[in-house]
């Protein structure tokens, strides 16, 4: 259903390339629970050519329980996300610009939980992005039973046998870890990957790359969005599977081609995740564009 009035109000940011728009319910009448636009309206907005253009919309600050503020996600295909690490450094820095928060921490409920977020003096954002879980009934993975983490098991794409692990940090992620990684590849299987019946939730993809025990390298397509130049959960989930496999340190550097992120591992495998979110411009989006 349009909303009843001739343009909405959306503030655009990025986060290392992965960008998206806020939509504050504040600016709209109505209900603050629910996000005013159907499916094929949320897709037309995000469309780069037929829309404003973004890798999603973000929809807070909405009511939430046990939390300071309430985030919904939602996927440039109309889709519902649980997480996303870019999402939340980029929603912290809406609350930030329009004088909800300072520097003090606070909480953000998700469908995939509650997190901290903190804007330090310098404009950096760390969130803490919780516990990533490797068993397959917590992703999930099929086949679930038996119940087991998910590492070093085997897909196959196009003909082709991959060793994936698996992971959720609240939303779910595969894993390739492979002496070398590229757009190109993360575009050809990456699909693939994202609806294997194994995945009954779908999932984001990373390919990873070791770089030595404090730098990792990813190319990531993400569930709903495709190919995305960099993405925070997605970092979250690959830094913890080479943690998990031995192959990095507890402080490490993710490189995407979007740019680095900072995070720390901790021996729990609890990801306390810092980088930028960076301010676009605000935008009106006109009734005639969904029409």
């Amino acid at each position: 259903m349009l909303p009843p009035f001739m343009s909405v109000p959306f503030h655009k940011y990025h986060a290392l390339g992965n960008d998206y728009l806020v939509l504050d319910p504040a600016d709209l009448p109505g209900s603050p629970e629910e996000i005013p636009f159907d499916v094929a309206q949320i897709v037309r907005i995000c469309h780069r050519n037929f829309g404003l253009g973004s890798d999603g919309i973000l929809w807070g600050p909405c009511p939430a329980e046990g939390a300071d503020f309430g985030l919904r996600i939602y996927n440039p295909d109309g889709s519902e996300a649980e997480k996303s690490g870019n999402g939340l450094r980029i929603f912290t820095r809406y609350l930030y610009d329009s004088g909800r928060v300072r520097n003090a921490p606070f909480s953000i409920r998700t469908l995939g939980g509650v997190v901290q977020s903190q804007v330090h003096e310098d404009g950096l954002i760390t969130v803490d992005m919780g516990r990533v879980s490797f068993m397959s009934d917590a992703i999930p993975v099929r086949p679930v039973e038996p119940v087991r983490e998910v590492l070093g098991e085997t897909i196959r794409v196009l003909g082709v046998d991959y060793r994936y692990c698996a992971a959720t940090v609240g939303n779910p992620h595969c894993v390739l870890p492979m002496d070398e990684v590229s757009e190109e590849l993360a575009r050809r299987i990456g699909p693939h990957i994202e609806n294997d019946a194994r995945f009954p939730n779908r999932t984001n993809v990373q390919l990873l790359k070791v770089l030595d025990r404090g730098n990792i390298q990813i190319e990531i397509w993400e569930r709903g969005a495709g190919y995305t130049l960099a993405s925070g959960s997605s970092s979250s989930a690959a830094g913890s599977v080479a943690r998990r496999l031995g192959l990095v340190d507890e402080d490490i550097t993710v490189h995407m081609p979007g740019g680095l992120l900072k995070l720390h591992i901790d021996s729990d495998y609890r990801v306390r995740m810092t980088g930028p979110a960076t301010r676009v411009g605000k935008m009106q989006l006109d009734e005639e564009a969904l029409s």
